[in-house]
């Protein structure tokens, strides 16, 4: 079996790859620049030999007048580095501190809301689910709704699928493996069918307040390493969105090297034991 080669890298003019940064950004809030010319004309070399364009210029007019492609460029560049159990303090205070406190003034069989974004290929939000049956003794006790959503649609069609390599489970006791994963095989294992159902996921733009506005309102948002690939004007528009669909009281938990502190004054920083998180008023 002969293997297939790369389509050759096209050698974007200035004007062409400002062009694409600016495209990006504009759908995304994403800054790609000259630092990464190599990881743009990748895929755009990947997309236009997709759709047998002979300039870039051609397919970035094409990718604008069409909604599928412009999904499938925006797939493209979306950065999906993920795994179970990642930042697994902030799943501690979780169970310790956040929900004990939102379900202070609730009763059993209240509704409790989850929001994982972005949620990349499942990993993040399938996480949440099973470390809250693993540590969270309340877990029955109240109707917890998990939604994972992300800009990728092809990533969200992979984490319903719920396939995942060994590298994603890498962090995962054994025990953890065989209660929650079928048995392997072509070197991934699939999630059950229960944590599938439990889980919903549906595609987002978080600087797209239209978008996410659908989903309502949640308790608790993990919004984990995505801020980091922003500009501080989609910072902004970013936090206030997040802001916007935290429940007054909500809890929203970023990633390590993240502050909200250097976005938006509207929330209170709460230090808990195990993370540094961020509470609407």
């Amino acid at each position: 079996m002969t293997r297939q080669s790369s389509p050759p890298l096209p050698a974007l003019t200035a004007l062409e790859l400002a062009r694409v940064s600016t495209l990006i950004h504009g759908w995304t809030g994403m800054v790609f620049g000259e630092n990464k010319r190599y990881y743009i004309e990748r895929r755009i070399a990947e997309r236009m030999a997709r759709r047998r364009a002979a300039t870039a210029s051609a397919y970035l007019d094409f990718a604008v007048d069409d909604d599928g492609e412009r999904q499938a460029l925006i797939n493209a560049f979306t950065i999906n580095e993920t795994y179970f159990y990642r930042e697994e303090h902030q799943l501690a205070a979780l169970s310790r501190d956040i929900l004990p406190e939102i379900t202070r003034h609730r009763t059993p069989g209240d509704l409790v809301r989850i929001w994982s974004m972005p949620c990349a290929t499942g990993e993040e939000a399938y996480s949440i689910a099973i470390w809250l049956l693993e540590n969270w003794t309340l877990v029955d006790a109240y109707n917890i709704e998990i939604v994972g959503s992300d800009i990728d649609t092809a990533a969200l069609a992979r984490a319903v699928e719920g396939n995942f390599s060994q590298r994603s489970l890498a962090r995962l006791p054994e025990a953890l493996l065989n209660s929650y994963f079928e048995p392997e095989q072509h070197c991934q294992r699939r999630i059950i069918a229960d944590l599938r159902e439990s889980v919903r996921f549906t595609q987002a733009n978080l600087i797209d307040p239209a978008s996410v506005a659908p989903l309502g309102r949640f308790d608790v948002i993990l919004c984990r390493n995505l801020l980091i690939y922003f500009d501080d004007d989609a910072r902004i528009a970013a936090g206030e969105t997040l802001y916007d669909r935290l429940n007054p009281g909500g809890y929203l938990c970023l990633g390590h090297s993240e502050s909200m502190s250097r976005i938006s004054d509207r929330f209170t920083v709460t230090r808990l034991a195990d993370a540094i998180v961020y509470r609407r008023p």
